[in-house]
């Protein structure tokens, strides 16, 4: 993990459009959308409202009425994954979903229209790391950060890094720097200089009942007291909490199985 983006003001709204390339909303497919809701809602405070079902039944997770996230109901005949997959913002959804193809990713969903709210795909990179695409219309996405229950960060597990930056440079402005990090295989991608998501080469250390994936960072208080939380309400703590250079984090799951990541971060 690297710096996250500095909220945008001080009560922590973010823009109102984010620059093509930036994560800008985090959304969960899970088969028990009760539990989940409460799992969450224990967790990080969040609250629900009903979403654009046009993938089925699907909510919006709140914290002091702002959007931070989605939850959505697989259908009970697909045994996919639980995972939590990060949207990544696009001024044009269809040309960046034919980018995707063009250059060894692969389109599973869409490219669609999620109700009035924006237009989306589903796809992933040549390592196999789902992500997706967002154009807004007039859902805009995540609207608050830096505070806690609301995403810090996304960070891509995979195997190596070069050819992976290079497909994701296709399809956005990414820059790329070397992440200040023991690992020698990590770089950060910036977007007019302001640091937006990070790549980590990790070879065989990647966990085979995974692969290559993306990771979501959590904001909490305190991320030892909320890895305590969650394995109370039924979820498990893969990594526990440890001191870095941004922060104390945590690599945890869901009851699900659904891998995320905890940080609180000095302030």
């Amino acid at each position: 993990m690297t710096e996250a983006p500095e909220p945008a003001d001080h009560d922590g709204r973010t823009p109102a459009r984010y620059a093509p390339g930036t994560p800008c909303w985090v959304s969960l497919m899970v088969h028990g959308m009760t539990a989940m809701r409460t799992f969450y809602g224990e967790l990080f405070g969040w609250e629900f409202q009903p979403g654009p079902e046009r993938l089925g039944p699907y909510v919006r997770a709140l914290l002091d009425g702002r959007e931070v996230a989605g939850i959505g109901l697989l259908p009970p005949d697909r045994h996919l994954p639980v995972a939590w997959t990060p949207y990544l913002a696009s001024d044009d959804v269809d040309l960046t979903a034919e980018t995707v193809r063009r250059c060894g990713g692969t389109i599973g969903v869409g490219p669609l229209e999620a109700g009035d709210a924006g237009r989306l795909a589903i796809g992933s990179d040549p390592a196999g790391a789902v992500f997706g695409i967002w154009q807004p219309a007039a859902h805009r996405a995540t609207s608050v950060d830096g505070v806690p229950g609301t995403p810090a960060w996304n960070e891509l597990l995979t195997y190596e890094t070069a050819a992976v930056a290079k497909f994701y440079g296709n399809l956005f402005d990414y820059e790329e720097r070397p992440t200040a990090s023991a690992d020698p295989d990590h770089i950060t991608l910036s977007l007019g200089g302001r640091p937006v998501a990070g790549i980590h080469g990790m070879g065989h250390a990647l966990p085979r009942d995974r692969g290559p994936h993306w990771l979501t960072y959590f904001e909490v208080a305190d991320a030892d007291e909320a890895a305590v939380r969650l394995v109370a309400l039924g979820g498990r703590v893969l990594t526990p909490a440890e001191d870095t250079a941004h922060g104390r984090t945590a690599t945890v799951t869901d009851p699900e199985g659904a891998r995320f990541a905890l940080v609180s971060r000095p302030r």
